[in-house]
């Protein structure tokens, strides 16, 4: 696949980046590398090789999946401005 000037200028508007002239021909080259390399990857056999996680063969810890509130409410409200009867108090912006 190549990219031509007019593909770099829509790619670069849609991603609301200001390029100008003497850099689109700069940035089709750079797209043509990188869409080269995705293209060499697409030639990799990868039939028998399975999915992993993680380069290292390891086990995520797992928990409980249990609701909780966390029983934080102590250190939650702690960051409020003002607190009341545990709750959250804000001021009355609905008359």
């Amino acid at each position: 696949m190549s990219v031509d000037q007019a593909t770099v200028r829509r790619v670069a508007h849609l991603a609301r980046i200001a390029v100008t002239e003497d850099e689109v021909a700069h940035l089709q080259g750079e797209l043509n590398a990188i869409l080269a390399f995705v293209e060499q990857l697409g030639e990799v056999d990868t039939d028998g090789v399975e999915p992993m996680t993680s380069v290292i063969p390891m086990t995520l810890p797992l928990r409980a999946d249990v609701v909780s509130d966390g029983d934080y409410a102590e250190r939650v409200l702690a960051n409020a401005p003002a607190s009341e009867d545990g709750f959250f108090a804000v001021p009355k912006v609905v008359e």
